[in-house]
């Protein structure tokens, strides 16, 4: 009895090492099909990392910070960080009050909780989308949202139009963008 199991255990094994065999050549010889190892002629790969990084700038294939390698041609590719955005940076510090839910510097979205102050069954909730990194207002779509509650479970949301909180709120954006905007020109041109 006992070597019977012994034995159909060894049969197992021999079977999933026969398996493990075919899979692995099976493996090695798709990835070595798929191209990941091209032959390349080393007299056209330019000799140096600053070269190498200048070459694949220049194809639209790398970032360059800090000026450390210079875009050259078509496809060259710059990066703009959320902090040197004056509406970004303007629409945080105009809506800091406001507890935020959505944060999205990529997609151009900010999205405040609910908020109300001392009447505790109507709240707002506000929206800002960026259409653009131009300080203009009409770069901004904000959107108010008013909740009324009757009770915890009947509550009305509907959507405010071009009202006075959303006008308010595009105008102070913009001046406050304007003004960042302008004491950043200041410091650049002192640097």
């Amino acid at each position: 009895m006992y070597y019977l199991n012994l034995h159909s255990l060894f049969k197992k094994m021999k079977i999933s090492k026969l398996f493990f065999t075919i899979f692995f050549f099976i493996s090695l010889i798709t990835l070595s099909s798929c191209g990941m190892y091209k032959k390349v002629d080393q007299r056209q790969m330019p000799d140096g990392a600053e070269a190498k990084a200048r070459k694949n700038i220049d194809e639209g294939k790398g970032v360059s910070l800090g000026g450390l390698v210079k875009n050259r041609g078509r496809g060259a590719t710059t990066y703009e960080f959320s902090t040197s955005n004056p509406m970004w940076r303007a629409s945080l510090e105009i809506l800091d009050f406001l507890p935020l839910t959505t944060v999205d510097y990529s997609g151009g979205m900010i999205i405040t909780d609910w908020y109300s102050e001392n009447n505790s069954d109507e709240s707002i909730k506000i929206t800002v989308r960026f259409l653009s990194n131009e300080v203009r207002s009409d770069n901004l779509k904000v959107i108010v949202h008013k909740k009324k509650c009757v009770s915890a479970t009947n509550c009305v949301v509907t959507q405010l139009g071009n009202n006075e909180i959303t006008n308010e709120l595009v105008s102070s954006i913009v001046k406050t963008a304007a003004r960042f905007e302008k004491e950043d020109k200041k410091k650049n041109k002192k640097n």
